[in-house]
């Protein structure tokens, strides 16, 4: 058995099957390149998640899905129905999230950056909350809420930046003061001013009800230590919030798991991470209501696929392309714009065969950069097969763009 075959990826006859269903017929009948998303294995990951907290925690877990991972409205309506949450960074999200039925209680906007135009249109949204992502945001929230809407209760929750952080690449890293490559983190309230932000929020009208933090994306399970340590930062933080005279609703602590890229890559432990911050919440006796997290990669990343058609087979200078009918920056940008990203390739029609070859899967861009994989162990492949890009549920649809004016896929869900 493949390290990377799950109850949504299966090799049956020498082939790729998703979800029960042959990928080559699949390509077929759809086209390439197409996305392949796997209801089941979606909800498989939710019911991870709520039977974790169920078995360790004592407060109601929001699960808020992170749908900057994956925007598709199958895939919101499903969550919906199973009683998830929302992580919204963007005013159109929130409005996407509306359209699939989430009630605005059950969303979470986090924006950073934000303007008026983007506050004008959230605190219209009765029962949003609004989390604050600096100090000087609240200038420009208490102008709109004056001048627009001078009477109404406005829920916020503030975003600490809690001064570590961890992600698999220096561009994910969401909290600290730098990240591993020097770059200044932008995101969050620094600690030393988080009960000065809930005391100006109330004095201004707002409603403050939660703390959240967010340390950044694609933990393993090495990361657990400096997790666990976060979490912990949080909790403390919350106890001088509450005696400074600020009951909490809810703790959010973010997101930062995800599924399996690589087979040398331990998982992060997710039962575990979530049984000690439900213990460390209690036993720092927090009046606190509810938990949250926000996971986006562990809901959808390995429940997703990308398949690609092979047009031709091309030696140059001894490398071996095979050269698909898509390009990374249209399909799945993560290798195009993280060093660290890896998808692993499958030979869909040909699982394995004994004539291998080291192959650079090639896109159809105009960009050096435009390669899924390089130097990929694998059957030769040959014109007509199709390839399998895995774990092509987050982060590639809702980062695809139309470079070189290429279509972006259609999306399946099935």
């Amino acid at each position: 058995m493949n390290w990377w075959e799950t109850e949504f990826l299966a090799v049956k006859d020498n082939k790729l099957w998703i979800a029960g269903k042959d990928a080559a017929a699949l390509a077929k009948r759809y086209g390439t390149p197409l996305y392949v998303y796997g209801k089941n294995r979606i909800l498989e990951r939710y019911a991870q998640l709520d039977d974790a907290f169920t078995r360790h925690s004592a407060l109601p877990a929001r699960i808020c899905y992170a749908m900057k991972a994956n925007s598709h409205r199958g895939i919101l309506r499903l969550l919906q129905r199973r009683g998830a949450w929302i992580d919204a960074v963007s005013p159109c999200e929130v409005e996407t999230a509306l359209k699939a039925g989430f009630p605005a209680e059950r969303i979470l906007f986090t924006g950073t950056s934000v303007s008026r135009a983007d506050l004008r249109t959230v605190f219209g949204i009765d029962g949003l909350t609004i989390n604050i992502d600096a100090a000087e945001q609240l200038e420009i929230m208490s102008e709109v809420r004056r001048r627009e809407f001078p009477s109404k209760s406005i829920r916020v929750s503030v975003r600490w930046n809690p001064g570590v952080g961890r992600g698999f690449d220096a561009r994910v890293i969401t909290a600290g003061k730098r990240s591993s490559d020097g770059t200044p983190i932008k995101f969050g309230v620094e600690a030393k001013k988080v009960i000065d932000v809930f005391s100006r929020a109330r004095r201004l009208g707002f409603h403050p009800v939660g703390l959240h933090q967010h340390l950044g994306s694609g933990w393993v399970r090495e990361d657990f230590g400096m997790v666990r340590a976060a979490v912990d930062r949080l909790v403390r933080k919350a106890r001088e919030v509450e005696k400074a005279g600020f009951p909490l609703e809810f703790l959010d602590f973010g997101g930062g798991f995800g599924p399996r890229y690589l087979k040398n890559r331990a998982v992060f432990p997710v039962g575990d991470y979530i049984a000690y911050l439900s213990g460390a919440v209690a036993r720092a006796g927090l009046a606190v209501k509810a938990l949250a997290i926000e996971p986006g990669k562990f809901m959808v990343g390995d429940a997703g696929v990308l398949l690609l058609g092979v047009e031709y087979v091309k030696e140059s200078y001894g490398n071996i392309f095979a050269c698909v009918d898509g390009g990374t920056f249209n399909t799945v940008p993560r290798p195009a714009i993280y060093l660290q990203a890896h998808h692993e390739i499958v030979n869909a029609s040909r699982i394995d065969g004994q004539a291998r070859a080291r192959i650079t899967v090639a896109g159809n861009l105009c960009e050096t950069g435009d390669i899924f994989g390089r130097e990929r162990s694998m059957p030769l492949p040959v014109s007509g097969d199709v390839l399998a890009v895995l774990c092509a549920g987050a982060y590639c649809r809702s980062m695809a763009s139309n470079f070189n004016l290429r279509e972006i896929p259609r999306e399946v869900l099935i």
